[in-house]
């Protein structure tokens, strides 16, 4: 090229990449601004991951077993293709077809600040059929931006009736992004790989990454409720492992509610759904997605489910076992290794603490606490 306009014009004739569709939708009850849904085609958006030459090496699409010996006595779990869901899912569909096995994560996000101050749920996609190695890397670009899920503001005198209407509107969102996902998954679709295979591919939700509170959400549950069993908070301390809370077991307790109360009327509404401790969102997206239930695509989300609760509880625990004063000491005076956090001053007074500080502490405290406290305490822990 010689010119600017020349590059920029061999720029434009590169492939594009999944194109920026936007959408008003209507609601019932008025909101401070008009309700904007921005999204791109996830069809368009999994077609650009399965076909992307860097991830030519790194797709699995056979579900496979592992184990430690020839004698099977042991079954070792790494990647999604070695779960039992893998395999379930698979022999439910036709012979010779592919599972591409979509990822979802969304998590409530400022996009602007003292303009405004939107806010919306990012919604990223991605194929569990990616190894993890390449899929945690944040330079592979594993994960594409599908859509921006709005937040508006609704005018409702009852702040718990805005709270059910901007869930009830993500969900109806989520419909309107995610169809495309689950036409594919119900009937199947020709996409291309790599290579430039053609594969007959289908696109069950196998897990979507979210927040406790997202998650009660998404589940269509309340508040101080598991969104996968059906345990609620006066029940979490159990010695035994309650029911899952299927997607089937949801839609019946919805059908209940409906059969008392009209959905529109969503104040009489949510006072049946709440007999079942349900949210009151009435069609959840993923009602008619194939082979998708929340009791298996919410997994655990690592950050807050164990580094998080580590912190919050099982740290402040010890901290309290062993004295202030002492705990803080035995960690200042351990060995720097390099690629650690060394803690001069000790734990006790730590503030806005990061994932990989918490791993660090984890790495570091049961031997610093192992002669302080009891051997129960320490079992506990």
């Amino acid at each position: 090229f010689s010119s600017a306009k020349e590059l920029r014009g061999r720029a434009e004739m590169l492939p594009s990449g999944p194109r920026w569709m936007s959408q008003t939708i209507p609601t019932m009850h008025p909101t401070k601004s008009p309700v904007v849904l921005y999204w791109h085609d996830p069809l368009d958006c999994v077609s650009s991951l399965l076909n992307h030459p860097a991830f030519h090496d790194e797709l699995d699409f056979t579900p496979h077993r592992v184990y430690t010996t020839v004698q099977r006595l042991c079954h070792v779990y790494s990647e999604w293709m070695t779960s039992d869901d893998a395999w379930n899912m698979q022999s439910a569909l036709p012979r010779g077809a592919t599972l591409l096995r979509t990822i979802l994560s969304s998590d409530k996000t400022n996009i602007s600040t003292m303009t405004g101050d939107r806010v919306a749920h990012p919604l990223l996609v991605s194929l569990a059929n990616i190894r993890m190695s390449t899929q945690l890397k944040s330079s592979s670009n594993a994960f594409v931006l599908t859509a921006l899920l709005p937040v508006p503001k609704f005018i409702h005198k009852n702040k718990c009736m805005r709270g059910v209407l901007e869930d009830r509107l993500i969900h109806e969102c989520l419909d309107i992004v995610l169809r495309p996902l689950k036409l594919a998954a119900r009937e199947g679709i020709m996409l291309s790989d790599p290579v430039g295979h053609s594969r007959y591919c289908f696109t069950p939700l196998v897990s979507y990454i979210v927040d406790t509170p997202e998650a009660m959400m998404l589940a269509a549950v309340g508040g101080k409720t598991s969104p996968v069993t059906t345990a609620m908070y006066k029940q979490f301390g159990d010695p035994f492992r309650h029911q899952p809370r299927t997607g089937a077991t949801t839609l019946s307790q919805l059908d209940i509610a409906r059969s008392k109360a009209d959905p529109n009327d969503i104040e009489a509404f949510f006072r049946e759904a709440q007999k079942f401790r349900l949210n009151g969102v009435n069609a959840p997206f993923w009602l008619d997605w194939l082979l998708s239930d929340p009791s298996h695509f919410l997994t655990p989300e690592f950050l807050h489910l164990i580094h998080r609760e580590f912190y919050d509880h099982d740290a402040k625990w010890l901290i309290c076992a062993v004295g202030h004063t002492e705990i803080d000491f035995r960690f200042s005076v351990l060995q720097v290794i390099t690629g650690f956090c060394h803690f001069y001053g000790g734990i006790s007074k730590l503030k806005q603490v990061t994932g990989c500080t918490q791993c660090d502490i984890q790495r570091s405290i049961i031997a610093v606490s192992a002669d302080a406290v009891s051997n129960t305490v320490m079992t506990a822990i």
